[in-house]
């Protein structure tokens, strides 16, 4: 059997756990497996997505990201419409993509899913020029994404802090929503466009979403009262926010969204500024991904405490591991 060779992507700083160790762990696991590994280290932005382009070039069969949902990003777009297979460790922050897969914290069990060799095919999504294989979103998620790209500490407490006080000052904004021939006028607290079910930290933005229907999932939020945003973000937790009357959403493989003037968006949770108009697409099929062969069923509530419940044992074992 030809053996198989992977590259191992580490960003030191992404999240807050320590990459101690982490390279002679992947190469020991993997090896047992018959699959040879590279590491390297990222320095900065771009890194990234160079080292996965060199990697696909060379025929790798496999990048291992092991960072947050920057450096997964990076590494999907440079290895979208190739051969070689994206690989997740959730070292990150949010681990939007890890979450949505049920990619588990714990890094033994992520090898076990790549050793395991199931792939899905997932689709991604497009923001103008830019890829994403979560969400891109427009209004208050893109305010907070844009504060919390300002500060220097990272992690949930510091992103919850930044989502209160944006959420004290932040105003809805007027935007019109073109699909299929048909314009829809609202005005709104955020639009998220889905290609995965959440943002990351268990935040179920489109509970319905799914990475391989070929489909992006609008999520619109109306403009309401404090009270009634508040609630939203109740569902957004009980991964219930299909259900609430103060939202719509749109299943399509492209629209255009407008707005008043040019400003602040995210994608995938990095902050850009675009234009007044910004058309979005579904790319389907577009990337490899090492994933459960039997992702557990969703369920509103149950899903999310459940994997609330395995964030904190994980937080536990791994500090009386330290």
């Amino acid at each position: 059997m030809k053996e198989k060779k992977a590259m191992l992507v580490i960003n030191p700083v992404a999240g807050t756990r320590s990459k101690k160790g982490l390279a002679d762990m992947v190469e020991s696991r993997l090896g047992e497996h018959g699959i040879s590994v590279t590491s390297v280290e990222t320095a900065g932005s771009g890194d990234a997505g160079a080292f996965a382009t060199q990697a696909a070039v060379e025929g790798y069969d496999m990048v291992i990201s092991a960072g947050g949902d920057g450096t997964v990003n990076e590494i999907a777009g440079a290895l979208s419409h190739t051969q070689t297979a994206l690989g997740i460790l959730p070292l990150g922050s949010g681990n939007g993509l890890a979450r949505s897969l049920w990619i588990p914290q714990d890094v033994g069990e992520a090898l076990k899913i790549i050793t395991d060799g199931h792939i899905l095919t997932s689709d991604r999504g497009i923001a103008g020029d830019n890829p994403f294989y979560c969400t891109f979103g427009i209004g208050f998620d893109a305010a907070v994404s844009e504060k919390f790209a300002q500060n220097k500490r990272r992690g949930r407490m510091t992103y919850i802090k930044n989502v209160i006080q944006e959420f004290i000052s932040y105003q809805s904004q007027p935007y019109a929503i073109s699909i299929g021939g048909q314009v829809l006028t609202e005005n709104a607290f955020l639009i998220a466009v889905c290609n995965a079910p959440q943002y990351g930290n268990n935040a179920y933005i489109a509970p319905q979403a799914k990475l391989d229907d070929g489909l992006l999932d609008i999520t619109v939020i109306h403009s309401g009262s404090p009270f009634t945003t508040m609630l939203v973000g109740v569902d957004l937790l009980a991964g219930s926010l299909d259900k609430n009357t103060h939202i719509d959403t749109f299943r399509v493989s492209s629209a255009t969204i407008t707005r008043l003037k040019e400003g602040p968006v995210h994608v995938d949770g990095d902050p850009l500024t675009m234009g007044k108009n910004v058309e979005v697409r579904c790319e389907p099929g577009a990337l490899k991904i090492f994933a459960p062969s039997s992702p557990a069923e969703f369920k509103p509530i149950v899903s999310p405490l459940r994997s609330m419940l395995s964030d904190i044992r994980y937080d536990v074992l791994a500090k009386f591991r330290r």
